[in-house]
């Protein structure tokens, strides 16, 4: 139950010597739509009080879901941008607030697991990485991959941007976008995808010129996507033509243990070696 996962996640961030505090919509439902966590001016409303609230020092999403995208136009972007940083976590449909506060606020933001989610509550390496991503950074500037291999490879420098596939498509020709990724270290993922939806997804992006520039590819979790060969085969075949390295298997995303990627830094990868390396600590 819902409830019950972000009551254990809490109870996990607590374990971090955190007072965390939750939201008054959390656990809200869409009156009409079951597959909204409430209403978008309520959500929308949460978050900013969050982010705005000078006493807290990360807003760590509940989950993922869907709707980011419907409170996005809802948010006061100039309150945004006065508030003191801080660190925004979270991964699929939060990619639309990855993008949005990379395109509107210039700030570094956390692709990692989510308080309330099946993965954070019961993987430890989930829970490590992160928990040492926020407060020993340091510790965590190198990321390997799980054994893949380089679709291409290659080396390549750039900042670190990315996320769910699907939200970036979707996220075209909106004001809270990226023009596209030139100069960036791009992380692909998705979850529950069929592999012609996931060529829609990268020849949209292709079509609108949105990987021109780009300095690399890191390839995250497929959960769901159909047989991994295939998601690989789609993969060179719409973007080994770029010419720049793709690595696979780094780990972030909707597998198991996800990793915790910082967005906004700039980082190296040897696609070769299967190694990504931050310029810096995510958080300084």
């Amino acid at each position: 139950m819902p409830e019950e996962r972000l009551q254990a996640g809490l109870d996990i961030l607590r374990g971090w010597d955190l007072d965390p505090v939750v939201g008054a919509h959390v656990l809200d439902r869409h009156g009409r739509f079951g597959y909204l966590a409430g209403t978008d001016a309520d959500r929308a409303a949460d978050f900013q009080a969050a982010w705005c609230d000078p006493s807290v020092d990360a807003v760590f999403c509940a989950r993922g879901g869907y709707g980011v995208q419907r409170m996005a136009d809802l948010l006061d972007w100039d309150a945004l941008r006065a508030a003191r940083p801080k660190a925004l976590v979270g991964f699929s449909d939060i990619t639309a607030l990855h993008e949005a506060f990379a395109a509107r606020l210039g700030l570094v933001t956390l692709h990692g697991p989510m308080a309330a989610g099946i993965d954070f509550v019961k993987n430890a390496r989930a829970q490590d990485h992160l928990r040492a991503t926020l407060f020993e950074p340091e510790s965590v500037r190198t990321i390997r991959s799980a054994g893949g291999q380089a679709l291409v490879p290659g080396r390549a420098g750039g900042v670190l941007l990315g996320g769910c596939l699907c939200l970036l498509a979707s996220e075209l020709g909106t004001p809270h976008a990226r023009p596209s990724a030139a100069g960036g270290l791009l992380c692909l993922e998705d979850v529950g995808e069929e592999t012609y939806r996931l060529d829609r997804y990268l020849t949209q992006l292709l079509r609108a010129g949105w990987f021109d520039g780009v300095a690399g590819i890191l390839l995250g979790s497929w959960e769901g996507c159909g047989p991994y060969e295939r998601v690989r085969d789609l993969v060179l075949d719409r973007l080994g033509g770029l010419g720049v390295p793709i690595a696979e298997e780094f780990g972030f995303g909707h597998g198991e243990g996800a990793l915790t990627v910082p967005f906004g830094v700039r980082a190296e990868l040897d696609a070769g070696a299967g190694v990504l390396t931050l310029g810096v600590p995510a958080l300084v």
